[in-house]
């Protein structure tokens, strides 16, 4: 496929969503996923691909958002239409289609697909931005891992938290594998092992802690904690650092942004809507 020129005001560029959709899809190779969700165009606003607005989720502050950008395409992360959720469009979701119907705005949706990428993968951009290097699958009988393992300078907990609070721009919740450690009001404490082999699954994916272990991890990375995940740590002997679901999460739909900004030549811009979970 040729990229188009970059646009101007005077000759914009502008492709069809069908078009954009099918990129994305061959690009991610969306089809080898089942998922939670539909994967690619989940919502059609009728008109060209000129502006596209990227963001981790599809709530309604982003979609204020494009709209005041005059986007006429959203591309997120977390879309619509989930397994398990009511099928009527009403409440909520009413209000956010119709938003996006009435402003003629398309909205496209890459779950797993977008973790597992190796190039533009949330796995992939957080180890990058972590100084790591992935090595393998957190289960190595999956052709497009969902959850990875990653190697680093050997380095202890402490070093680890400061390296990902500068990256994500938060402090991640720390378990740690030194149940010796704990007080009774104190959630961990570091100490002086080292990490080296790190497994890597971004967003809520806390359950995956005991295939880390498995695999011979030092420390399992993800967004959320469960109560349950704190005793897995201890109890196993691996640290859990919980970096919160929507800051492991930004990495992937930004890269995705500028691979098509620099496939298409079309403005792409990613929104963070702030979310502390």
């Amino acid at each position: 496929m040729t990229a188009n020129p970059i646009a101007t005001d005077a000759t914009p560029t502008t492709i069809s969503v069908q078009e954009l959709t099918q990129f994305c899809d061959d690009y991610l190779s969306a089809g080898a996923f089942k998922d939670y969700a539909p994967n690619g165009l989940q919502v059609d606003g009728g008109r060209a691909v000129q502006r596209i607005i990227t963001g981790v989720t599809a709530c309604e502050a982003l979609i204020d958002a494009a709209i005041a950008a005059n986007a006429d395409t959203i591309m997120v992360h977390h879309g619509y239409f989930w397994k398990g959720e009511a099928a009527t469009i009403t409440g909520m979701k009413g209000r956010r289609i119709r938003k996006l119907m009435q402003h003629g705005i398309s909205m496209i949706g890459y779950h797993l697909p977008l973790d597992a990428h190796p190039v533009v993968g949330n796995n992939a951009k957080l180890a990058e931005m972590l100084d790591m290097t992935i090595v393998g699958a957190l289960y190595p009988s999956e052709s497009h891992p969902v959850g990875n393992i990653a190697t680093c300078i050997p380095q202890n907990a402490d070093s680890l938290i400061a390296q990902i609070t500068k990256a994500l721009g938060r402090t991640p919740l720390h378990v740690s594998a030194n149940y010796a450690h704990v007080s009774s009001n104190t959630i961990a404490k570091g100490d002086d092992k080292l990490i080296e082999r790190v497994g890597i699954c971004t967003g809520g994916a806390q359950d995956m802690i005991e295939q880390a272990s498995m695999m011979g991890c030092d420390a399992f990375i993800s967004g959320e904690i469960s109560e349950r995940t704190t005793h897995i740590a201890r109890e196993l002997g691996i640290d859990y650092f919980a970096c919160g679901h929507h800051a492991t999460e930004r990495g992937g739909i930004q890269a995705l942004g500028e691979i098509i900004a620099q496939q298409f030549g079309l403005p792409v811009t990613f929104i963070d809507i702030d979310n502390p979970a």
